[in-house]
């Protein structure tokens, strides 16, 4: 299954796989409660920063670099939700709450990044093991949980990939070039999605 991780020594990767989630988890929600306001999204930029530089990703930065590169793999959900709450909201209402969720999915790929998607699994799946007692399967609602964490960042992962090539190759940019190679891997990384899921048990 294609995963996020990279090996580290940081603060992150050192921490077990259940706390750190629940301690992003708790980040996630905080800066999603921010009000609507201008100062919300400086707050909700300011707190991303501190969580890759304090995640110790060693990319030479401080982790800016990795923050930089998902941050422009997210830029057209920033344009796209900048605009239309602009139009409805009108402008402080659409930059603090643009500012909240990609600072929310940029937090989630944080947990790819530092933490191996197996230990990322078992912990959700021994944290929801007592509602087992209630009639839920823990071990499916781990792996939809999980799967739904990490997907965000794979298929930003896979978008950056097919721009990178395109670049390589000299091709010009446009939807249309796009569209074909990144449905291709995408349909491959489902394949292989699906078999990893198989090889758990999972059907």
């Amino acid at each position: 299954m294609l995963s996020l991780y990279r090996p580290g020594d940081g603060i992150l990767h050192r921490m077990p796989a259940g706390p750190k989630l629940l301690l992003l988890l708790a980040l996630v929600l905080a800066v999603s409660l921010l009000p609507s306001w201008w100062w919300s999204a400086a707050v909700a930029a300011g707190v991303v920063v501190v969580v890759y530089a304090c995640a110790g990703l060693g990319d030479g930065l401080l982790g800016m670099r990795e923050l930089a590169r998902q941050t422009l793999a997210l830029r057209w959900l920033i344009v796209i939700t900048l605009g239309l709450q602009s139009i409805l909201l009108g402008p402080e209402a659409a930059v603090a709450n643009t500012a909240r969720v990609t600072a929310a999915v940029l937090l989630a790929g944080l947990v790819s990044l530092t933490t191996r998607l197996t230990d990322l699994l078992d912990a959700v799946e021994r944290g929801l093991r007592p509602l087992d007692r209630l009639g839920l399967d823990s071990e499916r609602a781990a792996v939809l949980l999980t799967v739904t964490l990490t997907t965000v960042p794979v298929v930003a992962r896979l978008a950056g990939d097919v721009r990178e090539a395109q670049r390589a190759r000299g091709a010009r940019p446009g939807l249309r070039f796009f569209a074909v190679p990144f449905l291709i891997l995408s349909l491959k990384h489902a394949d292989q999605l699906g078999e990893a899921l198989a090889a758990r048990g999972v059907r």
